[in-house]
């Protein structure tokens, strides 16, 4: 039945007859008014198991229960790089903390929200505000509108506070190679990628992330989060973290297997600490779920510890409070590496933050209740349901030497946060069953040349690259093995510098078909005009520019740091990559006009303003308000040092630089980096409307909204209408082309707050 003939058949039924057609039942008048029916907070077996297995000390029970029956309280993270980060925290404080100082609502005053004591350089803050009390104030939903527009914009993450703390016990350094094993939705890769960039003037640091999901829309999702942090150092792939390919990169001329100096391990669980979160945890709680996870946590450890440098640090963390997914399995791993892996003692490394040490002794329930203690104790027939790694080891000397006390159990009562467990394991020597020692090969002309190997070989080597599973030891290739790469005559043939998508049509059944990626060669006549026309620095590293298409004409340049585009062209054939690098270069169609086709991108100017010596415009903060409140402001309506600068300049895209004057405390303490577009006689910025809106609120401006006809943004200071430039055909020819965003093919309009 069409839509239109279903709704002329209710509206000819007598009043209440349309109740009573599916079933002869009437829906509940509480189902309309309330949504969904209220979940009962109770799980009978969840405070058995719990009470039975003494996780929550002495005389705390009660209060451990009471705060799982809470809501969590909002935590929100200032992201991005540490002077745009300092001048949000001086926003927040001094703005918006202070105006709910001495709010009341509803004669209550307001919780003003307070910094997570633990986190660092205090850019991690808890509030208790609800949405009922925000759309009860004008100066809330203020803040609330604040927070919203600086989410969109990456500069605030909405994360679980106990979320916050793998990434910071990792102790990335700029240099770092690391690898997120399971990544989605991405507030933790975004973590791992500040970390990187902690120096902004270094625009490519040595370091990478290289974040990994199972799940084929999920990484889009990570694309999205990781987007908003605009770095040439990031790289999503989709494998199934348990058995993730071992990459090779090209180190002088010979193919050698890449170690990971920091990994992060934070594995699917239960999920029993979210239950403040995920209400739908109270009902669907069993001791089953454990179980059935243990095995896949265990692989995907073991196939990250594989992958771990010498030396190294892995983070493995679950958002369960279970033995079995917790110290279980960083028993079994401690036990299978025979001393090569150790737990770090990190107590001292957090200060503030309240934990409880990892448990020793446990036991094992099944589904209906039954408890065992020990592997011995499990009958035949629960043998494929419940597996020896399960238990605490039985030497209790070998246990004692595991100090699994080091492990971090944080209970939901002690800071007002959802239930969490970390470990920290650094890496002493290679794993037992990677122990044989590393082929001879000689030295390779290029990082392109492929020898062929035997069958053998092959079988050997993707032997060693399985992981140990439920204990059964299985000898392979060594953690220091430098490899041979093998190749089909189809792969061989491909251009030089084309990542394409594995030739494999198996990979067209999971998920989109992804673009190659084409590296720029060295000879392509497509790079002269845009270094003449931008003066660019001879360091500026051409090799590491990129297209997403083999042919037709080019129309975005997007850039990878050095050490991702090694990753990039020894691995094509072994990764399914969905996305990396920045955008840079944007192709705009009447460019061959200015000597130039492309234009520069917002998205990537932080990477390559260093390299930039030309059409450079240094402006001062009442210019930049100006230039992102007005579309087409007139050069005379700068000031006079930028209206000179730019007076001279051919058409064409254009650096518009903002420099801090320290002597001038009041004004935008961090640099500000801005794309513009220098028309005939007026000019514009190429800021997407979010970035407009955060500038002008570090400049101390409150949008008040936009005025669509003519594209201003209006501000407290009431700016003034801009006239409309005449005859400047090139400014307006390229406005429409400008606030277009790229697509990414099956990237979501919003990212979830992560646990």
């Amino acid at each position: 039945m069409g839509r239109r003939a279903r709704a002329r058949r209710l509206q000819s039924q007598p009043e209440g007859a349309e109740d009573a057609t599916e079933g002869g039942s009437k829906r509940g008048q509480s189902d309309w008014e309330g949504g969904y029916p209220e979940i009962i907070k109770e799980n009978k077996l969840f405070e058995h198991y719990y009470q039975e297995l003494k996780i929550v000390p002495e005389g705390e029970w009660d209060q451990f229960m009471d705060a799982l029956r809470e809501p969590l309280p909002a935590t929100l993270r200032i992201t991005g790089y540490k002077s745009h980060a300092k001048e949000i925290l001086h926003c927040l404080k001094n703005k918006y903390f202070k105006e709910l100082e001495d709010l009341e609502v509803d004669g209550q005053k307001v919780e003003v929200p307070q910094p997570l004591s633990w986190y660092p350089e205090e850019l991690a803050w808890h509030t208790n505000l609800s949405r009922k009390i925000l759309r009860k104030s004008p100066l809330l939903a203020k803040f609330h509108q604040f927070l919203v527009s600086e989410t969109e914009c990456g500069n605030i993450s909405r994360q679980e506070a106990v979320s916050m703390i793998p990434p910071l016990l990792l102790n990335v350094e700029p240099h770092h190679k690391i690898l997120d094993m399971c990544a989605a939705p991405g507030s933790k890769t975004t973590q791992l990628i500040e970390m990187l960039h902690a120096d902004m003037s270094v625009p490519f640091p040595e370091g990478f992330v290289i974040a990994n999901d199972v799940d084929n829309k999920r990484c889009y999702l990570l694309v999205h989060q990781a987007k908003r942090l605009s770095s040439p150092c990031i790289m999503v792939v989709n494998h199934d973290a348990s058995s993730i390919p071992r990459l090779t990169v090209d180190v002088d001329g010979r193919k050698e297997v890449l170690f990971y100096d920091r990994i992060l391990c934070d594995v699917p669980c239960s999920g029993d600490g979210t239950m403040r979160k995920n209400i739908d945890v109270w009902k669907k709680w069993t001791t089953l779920n454990s179980l059935q996870l243990h095995g896949l946590q265990l692989r995907i450890a073991t196939r990250g510890a594989e992958q771990l440098a010498e030396g190294g640090r892995m983070v493995y963390s679950t958002c369960s409070l279970n033995p079995i997914e917790d110290e279980a399995v960083i028993a079994a791993l401690l036990e299978k590496s025979d001393g090569a892996l150790e737990l770090a003692d990190v107590s001292a490394e957090l200060p503030g933050l309240k934990w409880m040490p990892g448990v020793s002794q446990w036991k094992v329930m099944t589904r209906d209740g039954q408890w065992f203690a020990g592997w011995d104790e499990v009958p035949q027939g629960r043998h494929t349901q419940i597996r020896p790694t399960m238990f605490p080891p039985k030497d209790l000397e070998k246990l004692q030497a595991m100090h699994l006390e080091r492990c971090l159990r944080i209970l939901p009562h002690h800071q007002n946060t959802g239930g969490f467990f970390v470990a920290v394991l650094v890496k002493k020597a290679s794993m037992p069953w990677n122990k044989r020692q590393p082929k001879v090969q000689s030295k390779s002309s290029g990082p392109r040349e492929t020898s062929a190997s035997s069958s053998v070989g092959a079988t050997e080597r993707n032997r060693g690259d399985r992981s140990e599973l439920d204990g059964q030891v299985t000898t392979g290739a060594g953690d220091s093995e430098v490899t041979h790469t093998t190749e089909n005559t189809e792969c061989s043939e491909k251009k030089d510098g084309v990542c394409g998508p594995p030739p494999s049509k198996k990979m067209k059944l999971f998920g989109f078909k992804e673009d190659p990626f084409v590296f720029i060669p060295e000879d392509d006549p497509l790079f002269p005009p845009i270094e003449k026309f931008y003066a660019l620095d001879p360091s500026f590293p051409r090799m590491n520019l990129l297209t997403r298409t083999t042919e037709g004409k080019k129309r975005q340049l997007y850039m990878v740091s050095k050490e991702l585009r090694n990753v990039l062209l020894n691995n094509s054939e072994k990764m399914k990559v969905i996305n990396t690098g920045i955008k840079v270069w944007c192709r705009n169609n009447s460019g061959e006009e200015f000597d130039c086709a492309f234009r520069l991108a917002q998205e990537g100017i932080y990477t390559l303003y260093p390299f930039i010596n030309s059409r450079i415009i240094t402006v001062s903060m009442e210019d930049v308000k100006t230039l992102l409140t007005q579309e087409n402001p007139f050069f005379r309506k700068l000031s006079s040092e930028a209206y000179s600068q730019v007076k001279d300049l051919a058409k064409g895209s254009v650096v518009l630089k903002y420099e801090p004057d320290s002597a001038n405390p009041d004004a935008l303490q961090c640099p500000i980096v801005l794309c513009g577009w220098r028309g005939k006689a007026s000019i514009r910025t190429f800021v997407p409307k979010n970035e407009r809106l955060h500038y002008l609120r570090m400049m101390g401006l409150e949008v008040l909204g936009e005025k669509k006809k003519d594209g201003v943004i209006l501000t407290d200071e009431s700016v003034a209408s801009p006239e409309q430039p005449e005859n400047d055909e090139d400014a307006e020819q390229t406005t429409q082309e400008a606030c277009v965003p790229d697509a990414v093919t099956g990237d979501p309009a919003a990212a979830e707050p992560s646990r």
